[in-house]
């Protein structure tokens, strides 16, 4: 009976989480506290669950009318870009394109386009800041770098700080991502202390199994006052899952990028700064390379 119950239950909470699901682009901003509270599955290790039930939900009736307005401005502004050509781009300005800068920080509405997550949600000690730069012209991301493993019994190890690009959405919280396979090279102009940094490329995975996976490629900073100009072809990137380099490599999926982020988790205590510029997009035409490496066949013909 027992069994009967809880099968019952778990049948109720599943076919809520589906409706849910199908009204979240219109009541997502009406219901947004109940659905955070459904969907989160993280808890950190030591600390008590949220017991509080679902239905007590955070309702606001202005916010809902704002989110639906939004919505259908996206919608209308989508509709537009896509009547021009890619992306809003004319055609010919889309195949001839050589260069393109994707992000820039001039003001504090660029920056809100990034998300800082450090250590400290798993109980560790780093802290992470995201800031304007002088002039309000660069983004400058700054913490300190903290090793101590928090003490739950449960996580091995802690020390990174990161901060990367929020996820695309469109109108009524469609899935959207960019396109950059007529470029081949990712470039940026950044200032840094001499800490080497890993670039991390999201890419909207085909099959659930891959929400993990990301492509990575290193960027080591030289320190001083000085700029660097950075020029990284997308052919060096290389695949890994949960922060471990697969066997099974594959060029990055340049026509499904979703986020751009940088990491920082060299175990080197202490205080850490990045400035950075701009990110941008080139195509050079010297660059021949379609893949760095080795692509091995699981079951090799015998």
């Amino acid at each position: 009976m027992a069994l009967s119950f809880k099968l019952l239950d778990s049948v109720f909470l599943s076919s809520r989480c589906h409706r849910q699901n199908a009204l979240h682009p219109l009541l997502g901003p009406l219901l947004t506290d109940c659905i955070s509270k459904l969907y989160s599955s993280y808890r950190r290790p030591g600390t008590s669950p949220d017991n509080t039930p679902p239905w007590k939900m955070n309702f606001s009736f202005e916010k809902g009318v704002d989110g639906i307005k939004k919505h259908f401005g996206l919608l209308k502004k989508e509709l537009v870009d896509h009547w021009k050509g890619p992306e809003g781009y004319r055609l010919e300005e889309y195949f001839l394109e050589q260069t393109r800068v994707v992000c820039e920080f001039r003001s504090q509405k660029e920056l809100d386009e990034w998300v800082v997550s450090s250590d400290a949600e798993i109980g560790g000690k780093s802290e992470a800041y995201l800031k304007l730069g002088k002039n309000n012209q660069t983004a400058l991301l700054y913490g300190t770098l903290n090793t101590e493993v928090p003490r739950d019994g449960e996580t091995g190890y802690s020390g990174y700080c990161a901060m990367r690009t929020k996820l695309p959405k469109g109108a009524f919280d469609t899935k959207k991502y960019y396109d950059w396979s007529n470029f081949n090279s990712l470039y940026l102009r950044i200032r840094g202390d001499g800490r080497p940094w890993m670039i991390n490329i999201y890419t909207n995975p085909y099959f659930s199994h891959q929400k993990d996976d990301l492509y990575n490629y290193f960027m080591f900073t030289r320190g001083g006052p000085y700029w660097q100009e950075i020029k990284i072809p997308f052919s060096k990137f290389f695949l890994s899952s949960r922060g471990r380099i697969q066997d099974d490599q594959h060029p990055l999926w340049l026509d499904k990028i979703s986020t751009v982020g940088f990491t920082l988790g060299d175990k080197v205590d202490g205080p850490f700064q990045l400035e950075i510029d701009f990110i941008g997009l080139l195509n050079d035409r010297a660059h021949t390379e379609e893949f760095a490496y080795e692509k091995y066949e699981r079951n090799p013909k015998v």
